[in-house]
């Protein structure tokens, strides 16, 4: 009987750890009904968490398509980032031939950094961000350049820029190969997220960034640049005023910026935080002329479900311990010969908070090796343990050694000598 009971404990102990654990729910959001893309005017649009970059929801989400200026969130940030606000940046003839919607600054002319990225971001003048382009990266393609290369260090593989202002335009591009193709300047709506994702929560220059594009009004004036290097106010002043709209449209509207053009169509994207959850949303080709308020509707129905069907929830809440690993050719302390020692092992446990519906299922399963090769050192990193999402992995935590075990060498075999003779005193 007790044989058979062992069999039986020990068959439990491996399908427990071939098969995923389900993590119970921790909070009783409303059961999520399926949400139907279809009520949405958007071609394309997404739902995010933030702070994890989970997906939420989605309508064609990894379509690339014109953004407008939408576009000028990554203008900002990285001007942010990568420059001085004070500078004064001067004002070329392409700069000051940028059609409309403009701030109209004049070839020749200076101005601050920080007041330019106030214009780009409240009134999101074209001028000002070609202006904000050439200062920042030497010329226009410098700066695209620029951009291009911080959308693929934040996980953007299917965003193109061109202008720094959102622009329609199309480039002539040397592929790695050596072939030729013409880009168009393009995102996706899963890329645009994401941007004003690191915008709000991951940029060293997040708070800059939202207080910036929370502003409602900002007043400035061009500089005059003196000989002796120093600067002087000019005589041209402005005043920008905030056309987010939606800032006042829902409680918790955090920033957003709009675009329209002939190809993207009105786009928007915006954040808002609820009870410590930040969702953003993407929409890209939600209307042409006359339908301007379409983008407002969808943004109020993304986000709304976003509140009602959302908590946060810490995956990786939960008891788990893994199997001891077995290593072979172990040197064990009690000087016994043993082909295979067993390696226990401890989950290096960090609070994982992310975004989780009724509906959300949610798996972990552990990826270790099936035998180690001594020697092991304590701390050594041997597996991980894998949370899952509806079946998409979002989360790893590090499975540790909780142990030394050395490996069997001529020493250890000497002193194994020594204590077989010389018991007790080994």
């Amino acid at each position: 009987m007790k044989r058979a009971l062992c069999y039986l404990t020990a068959m439990i102990v491996t399908f427990l750890s071939i098969f995923p654990y389900s993590i119970p729910a921790q909070a009783k959001p409303k059961k999520a009904a399926e949400f139907d893309e279809r009520q949405l005017y958007s071609r394309a649009a997404v739902l995010m968490d933030a702070d994890s970059g989970r997906i939420l929801v989605q309508k064609d989400a990894g379509r690339a398509m014109p953004m407008a200026s939408t576009t000028k969130i990554m203008t900002c940030i990285l001007t942010l980032e990568t420059a001085q606000t004070e500078d004064l940046a001067d004002v070329s003839a392409y700069a000051a031939k940028m059609p409309e919607v403009k701030l109209h600054i004049r070839e020749g002319e200076h101005y601050k950094l920080i007041d330019l990225l106030h214009s780009l971001m409240l009134e999101s003048h074209n001028d000002a961000a070609v202006a904000i382009a050439e200062h920042v990266g030497g010329t226009v393609e410098g700066f695209a350049a620029m951009m291009n290369e911080k959308a693929k260090s934040i996980g953007c593989m299917d965003t193109y820029f061109i202008t720094p202002n959102g622009l329609d335009a199309s480039a002539q591009v040397t592929e790695p190969d050596g072939t030729k193709s013409t880009k168009v300047h393009s995102t996706t709506a899963g890329d645009l997220a994401r941007i004003m994702s690191y915008c709000i929560t991951k940029s060293p220059k997040k708070d800059e960034f939202l207080k910036i594009t929370r502003t409602q009004s900002h007043t400035f004036q061009n500089y005059e640049q003196a000989k002796d290097g120093k600067a002087s106010p000019g005589t041209r002043s402005f005043t920008c005023v905030n056309h987010n709209a939606f800032l006042h449209m829902m409680d918790g509207a955090l920033s957003g910026k709009t675009g329209f053009t002939g190809n993207a169509g009105y786009c928007y994207v915006g954040a808002l935080k609820s009870r410590g959850r930040t969702f953003v949303i993407a929409l890209l080709a939600c209307g042409w002329p006359n339908n301007k308020t379409y983008k407002w509707k969808d943004a109020r129905k993304l986000f709304q479900y976003g509140i009602d069907h959302y908590q946060q929830k810490d995956i990786t809440n939960y008891d788990y311990t893994p199997n001891p690993i077995p290593v072979e050719n172990g040197a064990g302390k009690d000087r016994l010969v043993k082909t295979k020692m067993q390696l226990y092992v401890t989950v290096e446990q960090k609070e994982q908070k992310i975004l989780l519906s009724e509906s959300d299922s949610v798996q972990v399963r552990a990826e270790l090796p099936k035998l180690l090769q001594a020697p092991v050192k304590k701390g050594a990193q041997v597996g991980s343990l894998n949370y899952y999402v509806n079946g998409e992995l979002t989360a790893q935590m590090p499975v540790r050694a909780a142990q030394d075990i050395e490996k069997r060498s001529l020493r250890w075999y000497f002193m194994l000598v020594l204590s077989r003779y010389f018991y007790p005193y080994f």
